[in-house]
């Protein structure tokens, strides 16, 4: 072992001894950011980088059951990520459903998808719902696969579906805008029935939200992590976890 990596895994274990599981987050969402900026600099291609970043999700969660997070939602591929080229998308699809097909096959991890179907190929969609119907049972980690996912797109959704459903009621416009409150768009959501993340965590740099979760997480905590999402260590999600129990959560008051 060199002594960069026992240096290393000393301080993980120092910062991982001085957390207080109570003051953990129970849902945790990660943007997994910089797949491709990894891959440059390591004179690797694109695909090799959307790999390595599939690689890290298994190690991810195996870290969020040491420190009882509850829900994880990952987001693996936006609305935006669907108007690449096609000789970057499908290898990407690719990744994502094996990616898919192997945390259900893990059997510790009870998979759903958040997104709008409707926008994948007709093999992805097969995918996503055959994994999530084979860990229906499952009583680990909720986690939320965010495939043909947009922030804007599940607030569109949402509102859809609730008029359609009024509809179908006989409720009129001017009867759902007398009632409407916040509770009814939430039922709506792709995460309706999940508590709202906690923690966001978002790697490579890049300091915004670029529509992610943008209903839920209206008192969420935000970590930036300089690291490109390839090679987040478990001592970077550790800090992080750190860096939110240190936090005030005020909630406005």
């Amino acid at each position: 072992m060199k002594l960069r990596d026992l240096v290393y895994r000393l301080y993980a274990r120092r910062v991982e001894g001085r957390l207080d599981h109570a003051a953990s987050p129970k849902h945790i969402g990660v943007i997994l950011d910089g797949n491709r900026r990894w891959a440059k600099a390591s004179g690797g291609t694109t695909e090799q980088g959307h790999q390595a970043g599939a690689d890290k999700i298994s190690e991810m969660l195996g870290w969020c059951t040491e420190t009882d997070v509850e829900v994880v939602t990952l987001w693996m591929l936006s609305t935006d990520n669907l108007d690449r080229p096609e000789d970057e998308l499908r290898p990407l699809l690719n990744i994502i459903e094996n990616t898919v097909r192997g945390l259900a096959e893990d059997g510790r991890w009870r998979v759903h998808h958040v997104g709008n179907l409707d926008i994948l190929p007709a093999r992805t969609q097969t995918v996503l719902k055959e994994a999530e119907q084979a860990t229906h049972g499952v009583k680990g980690i909720l986690v939320n696969v965010a495939v043909g996912y947009g922030g804007r797109q599940e607030i569109t959704d949402a509102v859809r579906s609730l008029l359609l459903e009024h509809a179908a009621k006989g409720t009129s416009i001017e009867e759902l805008a007398e009632i409407l409150d916040i509770d009814h768009i939430a039922e709506h959501l792709y995460t309706r029935g999940q508590p709202d993340p906690d923690l966001v965590i978002r790697t490579s740099g890049e300091q915004r939200l670029s529509g992610f979760m943008l209903w839920q997480s209206a008192h969420s905590e935000y970590y930036f992590c300089e690291v490109f999402w390839p090679a987040f260590r478990k001592v970077d999600f550790l800090r992080a976890l750190r860096d939110y129990a240190a936090r005030h959560r005020r909630y406005g008051t």
